[in-house]
């Protein structure tokens, strides 16, 4: 097999390994964003204020998320997954998660609430695929 032929394989292999956590963390973030309100009322009783900010963060998290994956997801369908700055953004995208995952199993994963306990295996996993498809 000619040195060539290795290296688009592994091209490849690395826009897959992309594609697939730009995906998930994206479809994580819509799923975190879609049940606010029974998330919110599960926290009652609480005050109009404190459901306020509980939606904001929830959202927050949600919609970087998306963005986060939007922005893999974008950079690699662009063709430019092998430029040096799109690299950085998607290991610095892989960071960001891993930091959301800590933060969540610092508190939300201490709850008996399931989807808290499954956020950080998420994160990290994505983080893992985006830091594997620009080491290959």
């Amino acid at each position: 097999m000619h040195i060539y032929t290795i290296i688009q394989r592994i091209s490849v292999v690395n826009e897959l390994l992309l594609y697939i956590g730009s995906v998930v963390i994206a479809i994580w973030g819509i799923a975190h964003i879609i049940p606010i309100k029974d998330v919110v009322k599960g926290f009652e009783p609480i005050s109009q204020d404190n459901k306020r900010v509980l939606t904001m963060s929830w959202i927050a998290e949600g919609f970087t998320m998306i963005f986060i994956g939007s922005l893999v997801l974008f950079l690699n369908a662009s063709g430019l997954a092998q430029n040096p700055v799109s690299i950085i953004v998607f290991r610095a995208s892989g960071l960001m998660l891993v930091i959301m995952a800590v933060l969540t199993l610092l508190t939300g994963s201490r709850t008996a609430v399931i989807f808290f306990k499954l956020c950080p295996i998420v994160k990290v996993t994505v983080a893992v695929l985006f830091l594997g498809g620009t080491l290959l």
